[in-house]
């Protein structure tokens, strides 16, 4: 079992009995879109965020980006890490249909595909890679931002690397930052920089 020291925030109830069988860690579940509603949660929310530090771990799909989004919004301080499960399309066993998008949540994910999200996003070691971070320069000059393709190659480098495919650049920056040095990127997309 992962001991986590951040609190992990997911989307429903489901994804907490998941969790809850993998880590050790405070896991606040935002029932979805009721987060947007709930003062008391988002305010024990805000606490975690500046005590603790947070993990937002919700599904890779529309609604997941937009709690997750709406979270980031409305916590105005703290240590609030993402934490990116990738585009694994099927349906969870206790669902009689898919989701409308196709893919699999957070409760439906197997144990080991959660472990590497969570090693992923640098959780499990308490420090970042050393040297320098990877930039938003390194992203254009790689082609994954700024040209009319960089989406495109954005969403098949996040497929390499069992990322899911709604990643912003912005969002994109931070997971590879979390996950590996910029030497390991430049030498990855093959971009040779100063």
């Amino acid at each position: 079992m992962l001991q986590i020291r951040q609190a992990i925030i997911v989307e429903g109830k489901y994804d907490k009995i998941k969790l809850d069988s993998l880590v050790k860690a405070v896991v606040i579940p935002t029932h979805g879109f009721q987060i947007y509603k709930d003062p008391e949660t988002l305010e024990l929310i805000r606490f975690y965020a500046k005590t603790t530090g947070i993990l937002i771990l919700t599904d890779s799909d529309r609604a997941g980006f937009r709690i997750r989004g709406f979270l980031r919004g409305a916590i105005p301080e703290g240590d609030i890490r993402n934490i990116y499960i990738p585009d694994i399309f099927g349906k969870e066993k206790r669902k009689a249909r898919p989701s409308a998008e196709g893919k699999l949540g957070v409760e439906g994910m197997e144990a080991e595909i959660l472990r590497e999200a969570f090693r992923k996003a640098g959780v499990l070691t308490e420090e970042a890679p050393a040297g320098d971070p990877v930039t938003k320069t390194d992203l254009y000059l790689a082609g994954l931002s700024g040209r009319p393709d960089s989406a495109a190659a954005r969403r098949a480098l996040q497929a390499r690397l069992g990322l899911p495919a709604m990643l912003s650049a912005n969002a994109l920056l931070e997971v590879l930052n979390a996950m590996m040095t910029r030497e390991a990127f430049l030498e990855m997309t093959s971009g040779k920089q100063e």
